[in-house]
């Protein structure tokens, strides 16, 4: 095959615990786009960052993601889950079909609070940028996990200023013999 038509499923993949990438079109193929198709776990959230360059487009293809893609009134250093616009705009549910616009300048995020993984066509222009960004954080996580320095420094170098920082924490597998929320022993 060319690289022009994949089957599904098909493309050049990183996974780490965190992301599952996909490469569907890149610079190597003539794109001035690169388009991804993301595989995003539970718990994972990519934290609010912002590029001074790059456009980014993203389309929900599976599972549900909370999105947000606003300036809000006041930006908070831990976390972006209640911002709001000056207009009153929150983060919002994206379920399968919802479509996400992410011009220069503006801040965004992403992060599945479910409990099953998403997944998400992702496009962002120009290409590569974002390519090289997920071989690099491919091999961050790949070195034993979410060095918080090394990401930032990492993505200063592709047009991502961090925001809030980057978590992935997975929800805890049920244990029918552990205790529940509220302390009590189930048996």
């Amino acid at each position: 095959m060319t690289g022009l038509i994949l089957p599904p499923g098909q493309g050049r993949k990183l996974i780490t615990k965190a992301q599952e990438v996909t490469f569907k079109a890149t610079k190597d193929h003539g794109s001035v786009i690169s388009i991804f198709e993301v595989v995003v776990p539970p718990g994972f959230d990519v934290g609010a960052h912002v590029h001074s360059d790059a456009q980014e487009f993203f389309y929900v293809l599976d599972g549900e993601l909370e999105v947000l893609a606003f300036e809000p009134v006041q930006r908070t250093e831990q976390d972006w889950h209640t911002w709001q616009s000056p207009d009153g705009d929150t983060a919002v549910r994206a379920t399968e079909g919802a479509f996400m616009f992410v011009p220069p300048g503006t801040p965004h995020a992403f992060r599945n609070a479910s409990d099953r993984p998403a997944r998400m066509l992702f496009q962002c222009y120009p290409s590569p940028v974002h390519e090289l960004y997920f071989e690099e954080i491919a091999e961050i996580w790949a070195a034993g996990g979410a060095d918080p320095d090394a990401i930032v420094e990492m993505r200063k170098r592709y047009d991502v200023t961090q925001l809030t920082p980057q978590r992935y924490e997975p929800p805890a597998l049920f244990d029918p013999h552990s205790s529940d929320s509220r302390g009590a022993s189930k048996k």
